[in-house]
């Protein structure tokens, strides 16, 4: 690795030496991580609001034409609401491709009959679990799609991730099923990430707009993998900074390092109406994937992204 990075300083560029020439000192970064992925890897790209099998086919087909490693593709609009087709479908092409395909658990607090999470105040109570039906719905959702090989779940609710993470300790979940916090739940201080961290959670989200320094307080805690949204849709801040995964990688890994799209439609719940937009919307974010690539080779950061098929992502099971 870099020295630079190992002392915790940033490494010399254009920008730095401009504003030496005027005085001005190069901020002083965190110190660099020594956690991994199981395969030494520092870092993992993930595309999220992949909807089914056809945004899934559209993000392998432009990943390899513009030469750009997608590690793991993320749901929203709920297992629950893709066939059985359309789940055997997903598993078999991230299979093939050697990438984690995690769906969101279905039932939610915002699509019952209950009024709270539409109001005013509502976005913050997104995700959640609304009562014992609901609850037993969400184990359900996650066994059928577990039937059709998928190994990765996107878990809102704190209480579901608990009975998540016990009922796999007891083997009525595969063991290798990555349980991957939402957004909806991000953890802001490392006291809280290490709470996610004791429920279950494999990996687990943080705020799209914690700073370089936030994510270092975390990785001095925990060696868990981060998922950072290094560019969030609109509803979750609307933050762009792929020109500083340069910085935040050395600091945080292990990383997902998520592309959302801002100034781009919502997309939940998904179907057949607004496929043309997710299909659209997923090759942008494999675009914006591969230009923050760019400015992470720019960077001078001596670290590694995960190949397809690395061991701890959740890839579908035959």
């Amino acid at each position: 690795m870099n020295e630079n990075v190992e002392k915790g300083y940033r490494r010399s560029s254009a920008g730095h030496a401009a504003l030496r020439h005027l005085g001005i000192a190069p901020e002083v970064s965190p110190p660099a991580s020594p956690h991994r992925f199981p395969d030494g890897a520092h870092f993992r790209v993930e595309i999220p609001s992949i909807e089914g099998p056809g945004a899934l086919l559209a993000v392998v087909e432009e990943a390899a034409q513009r030469g750009t490693t997608i590690n793991r593709v993320s749901q929203g609009s709920g297992a629950m609401l893709l066939s059985h087709g359309e789940l055997a479908e997903m598993s078999r092409i991230a299979r093939d491709e050697g990438i984690e395909v995690s769906l969101f658990v279905g039932p939610r607090d915002e699509w019952d009959t209950g009024a709270t999470a539409r109001s005013s105040d509502g976005p913050a109570l997104a995700g959640r679990i609304r009562g014992a039906r609901q609850l037993r719905y969400a184990m359900d959702d996650v066994a059928r799609a577990t039937e059709f090989g998928i190994r990765s779940f996107l878990v809102a609710d704190i209480g579901l991730l608990d009975v998540l993470a016990d009922s796999q300790r007891r083997g009525e979940i595969p063991a290798e099923t990555v349980w991957k916090t939402s957004v909806y739940m991000a953890p802001t201080n490392p006291a809280s990430f290490l709470q996610l961290e004791k429920l279950g959670a494999s990996t687990i989200n943080v705020p799209p707009d914690m700073t370089v320094g936030q994510l270092g307080e975390i990785r001095s805690v925990s060696g868990l993998p981060i998922d950072l949204y290094v560019e969030s849709p609109d509803g979750a801040g609307g933050v762009v900074r792929g020109q500083e995964v340069g910085d935040i990688v050395p600091v945080a890994a292990p990383i997902y390092t998520k592309f959302g799209l801002r100034n781009s439609r919502p997309l939940y719940p998904s179907g057949i109406h607004l496929e043309s937009d997710v299909i659209a919307i997923a090759r942008e974010k494999v675009r914006r994937a591969t230009v923050a690539l760019e400015w992470l080779g720019r960077s001078g950061a001596d670290v590694v992204q995960s190949q397809p098929g690395a061991k701890g992502l959740g890839i579908p099971a035959p």
